[in-house]
């Protein structure tokens, strides 16, 4: 067996991600590429109303307004009442679970209704377009421009010093990625990134082909979303995802929604947080900021719920500092604590904890160390709103704890979650009906993507059944993450970026350093569906291949094809398009990846690329040979509803290295901010999805025509003399570099004191490259510290 390309050098190897970053402050301070930030606002934000009811009618309103504008009247009709069917497509938006059993008319959200829309829509970037605007004007226009100019629908070259795109022939465009790959010194000068868009098949074979050019180069957007969650709940229970199905949430007692905005980020989690509150289930809130999901809930599906107040959903809310959260579960652990002991040891699970799990007694001698005074300091939350959770705990015989990237894009991302999990383990929440853990994931497919092998660091168990299926030696050094990736494409060691969906430039952190990095490169590829700002910043050279979207029909030489994907939940399901392609030029992403292959390889490679694109069911077929727990794949997946992946301790085992879950010990995190420096946290608004802008409001916390805000208590803004609506510039401090976000207006807001929140992408210039979660390296993208200084135009 032999590696793909030529001789794999072992020197060349990727550095391993404990190396420290380069300086950034050049970048830090420069004015940065021309046109990488979304541009200023025009119009200045206007503030409404807040809503507390979340859904209704208005969001019936907004879902027929995108829809029909967008697809027109009868095919929005026709695509949305496919959408998340057993015979249908999956979601493009969020990996929320559908549900097991029976199935509503319509099921599906506002948000995911517009993911639909953006995707179905009728409206083309054609040649014609690219021709008409260079890539300075489209530079100059707002996201939600880009996302308005419909789907590509060829694929588009931007040669070498030109400021245009133009037509290239499928072909041509395949030999030109194969020849800038082929001219590289080492295969991990390129890197292959993956958005969770990619379905299992697509992602399967965009991993193999990594490896078979002899990398593991394969950053993806859960190195920046999920991967302390993944590198925490190893650790604590043997594996990187949720432990629940989503029939447990109708079986809960207790609900902890931790670090999390459902109403806006997996709006049909509400469903069942509705179903789950009038079972009498007690939800709690864990946020810096009150969201309206959390609040009230008008079910679309329930037309009477429509005229009422709505059903509430969480019973108290802990109004947690950013990246308070391991002094606060630590609280209401101390809490439950002193109650076992009052109790006689009738409150901790103490016979589970004896039989599987190591470490409490450190975690106990930990909790006893700890003073009130202290944790309700760091936490921001009173030590009596932190009895009543404990209360909510202790009283609940089944409970979940969910949570999302306010949790783990922190500097002690990892902790917080091992810390939650600490707090299920303690009575032995884990195993057993309407109890466990649940990570939410925020993309359709990035679960599943990481499960067929996308991962600059699978296991030495994966990548053996990879080479003995296909007849080659993967590479076995670890490659780069995303963070890994920007920095080496910024010192010139990687040379080629090729991206299978997303938007790398605007979802990555430091706008400008990023930017800087791609500009590096001598070729960036990315395979899209519509047009976005990675797009416009590109290296020497830059191609845009044109793929099909969910919600198309796949015609391959053996006939219709479907795709797989893996949900939050660890359910694999089929998905199925059902309109005709936005144009005959489009490719699926199988077969673009096939292609790139094909002509990077040539005779070098092992694999029968275009057999496979003939027919999907052989990329199954070796991925059930490769990844565990895909046994007869191609028959259960075309089971109605699909299946569920294999998971220890949702089963009542623990595949850590002892076979015991892990009590993990985490110290509170510490932010020494000075006189007028706030912790920022980045959100996003009710009218986009990740980098996606829908519109420029957010009706749930009242901003209407402007997202250039930042949110701040009235006491915050008041200290530093200014006032409501002001105009000001944030300023990110880190190591002695500070990094500029200019124009946002003040918005008074419930945040707590000496904390701020805004909207991303906008505020991702903020955020150092180099600020990342230790243990994951993920980036630490909602603990910014800044400072505000008024604008002076």
């Amino acid at each position: 067996m032999s590696s793909m390309h030529h001789d794999y050098d072992e020197n060349s190897a990727p550095e391993q991600v404990d190396m420290p970053p380069p300086d950034t402050s050049h970048a830090a301070n420069a004015s940065g590429i021309p046109g990488a930030e979304p541009p200023p606002e025009t119009l200045v934000p206007k503030l409404e109303r807040r809503h507390e009811t979340a859904a209704g009618f208005s969001s019936i309103y907004e879902t027929a307004r995108h829809g029909f504008g967008e697809m027109g009247v009868g095919r929005t009709f026709d695509t949305l009442l496919r959408l998340n069917q057993k015979d249908g497509f999956d979601c493009p938006s969020c990996a929320w679970p559908d549900p097991d059993g029976e199935r509503k008319l319509a099921e599906f959200c506002e948000n995911g209704a517009k993911a639909v829309a953006s995707e179905a829509t009728r409206k083309r970037a054609t040649p014609a377009f690219f021709a008409e605007h260079s890539i300075a004007d489209m530079l100059a226009q707002s996201d939600r421009w880009l996302e308005e100019q419909g789907r590509i629908v060829h694929p588009m070259l931007r040669r070498a010093g030109s400021d245009h795109y133009e037509p290239i022939a499928w072909d041509d465009a395949f030999a030109l990625v194969g020849s800038e790959l082929g001219r590289l010194g080492s295969p991990n000068e390129a890197a292959f990134y993956t958005s969770g868009r990619a379905s299992n098949e697509a992602a399967f074979l965009y991993g193999l082909f990594a490896r078979q050019f002899g990398t593991n180069n394969l950053p993806d957007c859960s190195n920046m979303c999920h991967e302390s969650s993944g590198t925490g709940l190893t650790e604590s229970i043997g594996i990187g995802k949720a432990t629940v199905t989503i029939e447990d949430f109708t079986h809960a007692d207790a609900i902890f929604v931790i670090g999390q905005n459902p109403g806006t980020c997996h709006p049909r989690m509400l469903t069942e947080l509705q179903k789950a509150a009038k079972n009498g289930c007690k939800i709690v809130s864990v946020n810096p900021l009150p969201e309206t999901g959390m609040i009230r809930f008008k079910n679309p599906q329930q037309p009477l719920s429509l005229l009422g107040p709505g059903t509430p959903i969480a019973c108290l809310f802990l109004p947690v500092r950013v990246n308070g959260d391991v002094a606060l579960f630590k609280g209401i652990m101390k809490e439950l604590l002193a109650a076992d002991r009052a109790s006689g040891g009738n409150v901790f699970a103490h016979d589970f904890i004896r039989q599987y799990t190591q470490g409490y007694d450190a975690l106990v001698s930990d909790l006893d160390a700890a003073s009130y005074d202290e944790l309700v300091a760091a936490s921001g939350v009173s030590r009596e709103l932190m009895k009543q959770a404990s209360d909510i705990a202790a009283g609940a015989a089944r409970m979940i704890c969910c949570w999302a990237m306010g949790i783990t894009q922190h500097k002690n991302g990892v902790a917080n979650v091992q810390t939650i999990a600490n707090f299920a383990l303690l009575r032995a929440q884990i195993g057993r009906r309407g109890a466990g853990l649940c990570p939410v994931r925020g993309h359709s497919n990035v679960q599943g993507d990481r499960t067929v092998g996308i991962w600059e660091k699978m296991s030495p168990a994966f990548l053996q059944a990879l080479g003995k299926e296909f007849g080659f030696q993967p590479p076995a050094e670890h490659g780069y993450d995303s963070v890994k990736t920007i920095l080496a494409m910024h010192a010139g060691k990687v040379k080629v970026f090729v991206g299978l969906g997303g938007n790398f430039l605007s979802a990555t952190p430091d706008t400008r350093f990023t930017a800087e990095a791609l500009a590096k490169c001598r070729l960036t590829v990315h395979v899209s569906t519509k047009l976005n700002r990675a797009h416009l910043v590109t290296g020497e050279q830059a191609l845009i291949l044109p793929c099909l979207g969910r919600t198309e029909r796949d015609m391959q030489a053996t006939g219709e094809q479907f795709v797989t994907v893996e949900d939050t939940t660890g359910v694999v399901h089929a998905s199925r398009g059902t309109l005709e392609p936005a144009s005959p030029e489009l490719k699926s992403e199988p077969a673009i990846v096939a292609g790139i292959a094909q002509r990077t390889l040539g005779a070098r490679t092992t694999v029968a690329w275009q057999a496979l694109i003939d027919d999907y069911d052989r990329i199954r077929e070796h991925i059930e040979h490769v990844v565990p727990g895909f046994a007869q794949y191609n028959r259960r997946v075309r089971e109605p509803g699909g299946f569920y992946l294999p998971n220890g301790p949702r089963e009542g085992r623990f595949p850590t290295p002892s076979g015991h879950a892990q009590f993990k010990v985490h110290p509170i995190a510490r932010h020494a901010l000075t006189d007028g420096e706030l912790l920022l946290t980045t959100i996003r608004s009710h009218d986009q999805f990740n980098t996606t802008i829908y519109g420029e409001g957010d009706r749930y916390r009242g901003v209407a025509h402007g997202r250039r805000v930042v949110f701040l208590n009235q006491s915050e803004i008041e200290r530093r003399s200014l006032e409501p609506g002001a105009l000001v510039d944030l300023v990110s401090h880190f190591r002695g570099e500070r990094r500029r976000a200019r124009g946002f207006r003040l918005v008074p807001y419930p945040v707590p004191a000496g904390c701020a929140a805004a909207y991303f992408p906008e505020t991702n210039v903020l955020v150092p490259v180099g600020s990342v979660a230790d243990g994951s390296n993920q980036p630490a993208s909602k603990s910014v510290v800044v400072t505000l200084e008024r604008a002076t135009s």
